[in-house]
This record gives structure tokens, sequence and C-alpha cells, in this order.
């Protein structure tokens, strides 16, 4: 199983503003590679205060030059926002940028905020979706988009382009749309999900559905992609005050499911969940405490779920940097010697 380390890069009061966040994500992402993670991967959102990563492909293309071994990876490119024939070039040239180390996350998006200001439907981005995919695997794999072209009433676009991993980088793909999953499912991608601040319960029961989904479609998914959120502490009042990290970005990311939402300029209103459960079940849903505890609720995931790609969140609703870093730090020498090498933690962790 691999280990990544998943960069939202929300905004909510950082003392040094938007370029403290994006300071902050340089930080996380040296980090990340020096204690040993696979990958780091890049959020896309817009308009609000819920990222301020517009472009996954944009920030990988600069933490390419900043780093030299962790993979690099768009989790995800909504592809119904984009100029299909111009994001093929764009893969493509980050993938040379990096050496080969992009990892190509895709997928169709959700938020009806950000599809109304691009003047795109939401009700039909799996369509769209497929249509553009048709020019994108097209062109990285061929070096030319014809068919697929044409299918737009376009012409012939050749591409001089291509990425170093042939025909394409690692696949990843969100969302359960059936055309989609057989449409990419011959293509080896590997499914991506999270379930968010609900944590491990219903992380587990979505890996269930997914494989299930995958399965029906005629590609049992060997391979999957997980995320959680993750923060290593012995300390009772940092670990709610994750919690309450957790709770923020869970309560943006259900309010932006809404057509409309309540917002001033691009800081949007965060009220409580429908029936918002306490604290502390926050902090107990997701994974927060020791390293042994982090240890043994990752084995207890492991075992239920058989993810291939384990993606967390370590700097989470705006977290102070310090914090994230020491639960990031602790994580690589605490917590990663316990699940890849001879000491496997107890078995006493349940989910």
């Amino acid at each position: 199983m691999e280990f990544g380390l998943f960069n939202l890069m929300s905004y909510r009061n950082h003392p040094d503003g938007v370029p403290g966040v994006v300071a902050d994500m340089k930080v996380m992402v040296g980090l990340a590679e020096d204690v040993g993670l696979d990958a780091a991967w890049f959020a896309e959102h817009h308009f609000t205060n819920y990222s301020v990563s517009v472009s996954p492909l944009m920030m990988a293309a600069h933490m390419a030059g900043a780093t030299k071994r962790i993979r690099l990876g768009t989790a995800v490119i909504v592809l119904p926002l984009y100029q299909p024939m111009r994001v093929a070039q764009e893969i493509a040239l980050v993938d040379q940028l990096s050496g080969g180390r992009l990892i190509l996350g895709v997928g169709t998006g959700y938020q009806p905020f950000e599809f109304d200001r691009y003047g795109v439907d939401v009700t039909t981005r799996a369509d769209t979706f497929l249509k553009y995919w048709d020019l994108l695997e097209e062109g990285l794999t061929t070096g030319a988009m014809t068919t697929s072209a044409a299918a737009l009433g376009l012409p012939e676009a050749p591409m001089l382009l291509r990425p170093v991993q042939a025909p394409l980088p690692p696949l990843y793909v969100t969302g359960g749309d059936p055309r989609i999953i057989e449409r990419l499912g011959p293509l080896g991608a590997t499914p991506f999900i999270t379930a968010g601040w609900r944590g491990s319960k219903a992380l587990i029961e979505m890996a269930g559905q997914t494989r299930a989904a995958w399965t029906a479609a005629g590609f049992p998914a060997t391979g999957l992609g997980v995320q959680q959120y993750i923060h290593v502490t012995d300390d009772r009042d940092e670990a709610l005050i994750a919690a309450d990290c957790a709770r923020f970005v869970g309560r943006m990311a259900t309010g932006l499911r809404a057509k409309e939402i309540g917002h001033a300029g691009p800081m949007i209103d965060v009220p409580a969940l429908p029936g918002e459960p306490p604290l502390d079940t926050f902090r107990d849903n997701v994974i927060i405490g020791s390293a042994q505890y982090v240890a043994e609720r990752i084995v207890a995931e492991q075992a239920a779920m058989r993810p291939t790609h384990y993606n967390m969140f370590f700097q989470f609703g705006d977290m102070p940097l310090s914090m994230a870093a020491r639960s990031l730090e602790r994580f690589g020498a605490e917590v990663l010697p316990l699940l890849r090498h001879e000491t496997r933690p107890r078995a006493a962790a349940t989910v």
C-alpha cells in the first residue's frame, strides 16, 4: 500500500492570508518527500475558500521543480470545466517536467457553484466528461486527436508533447457513473474515494459499494485509492483542535453540494451540518490520536478495504502549520515503521 499527502489548501483564518496557505503547502510537500511518502496530491476547486488550488496540474508542475522523488497527483482534474485539447497537452507537459512522476486523477466534479460560474451544466457532467475523455485518451496515447475531434466537429489536432509514462500516467478516477467505469476500466484506472469527516465506517461502506460497482461493470477493482484525515498527537486539546478543522472542511464540502450557498465574496458560509454531532464524534470518526492508535486504525482500515493507495489529509481546515508538520513528522518517524516494516501494531483498534 502506497501513502500520499492530500493538499486541499482551504483558507480559514491563516495569519499570513492566502499566500500563507500556498507557502504551507510547499513545506508540507517537501516534508512528505523527506519522511518517505509516495505521492503528493493536489485538489481542484474554484471561486471559494474551500480551496485555493485552482489548478492541480499547475501545482504539480511547480512542485516538480521543488522535489526529486515523490510522485505528483491531480486529485482531481474536473474534466468538464476544461478545454480538452488544451488540458491533454498540459498533462503531457507536466509528466515531462516531472520526469514521469505525474499521477493522473480525473473526475466529473460536483459543485454547482463552480459549474454555474463556468457556464457548464452540472447535471450533464458525466456526459461531458466522456466526450472530453475521448480526446484526452486519443491524444495522449496516439499523438493526435483525430476520431475524437471529428466526433465534435473539430479538425485533427496533432500533439508534439507526449507523456513520459506510456501509454498513460497511472490513472485514478472519482465518481461512480457506470459509463465512466466501463470507459476507464479497460485502461487500468483505480477508483478513488473519500468519506470526509464521516470517517472509517462510512469509508469502508463506500469501498464495498465501489468494488461492487466496478465488478458489476466487468472490472473487478483490485486497486483502490482512499482518503482519510490523519493527525498524530498525544494531547487531548490538540486532538479537538484537529477535529474542529475536520468539521470546518466537512461543513464547507456539504454546503457546496447545494445549488445555492451563502457567501461574502469568496468566503462561504459554514453553518452547522444538519443533525451535526458533537465535536468528539468528528475526532472519533477520523483518525486522530497517538502514533500507536493511528497505526492500529490504519491497519484495521487496510484489512477491511484492501486499498492500494492511502491518501491522507494532514493540514486540513487551515490547521496551523506547526501542528500539521509535527503530525506528519511523527507519522513518518513513528507510524510508517509500524506499517511498512517488522513491527506490527496490536490489532486492538476497531473501525
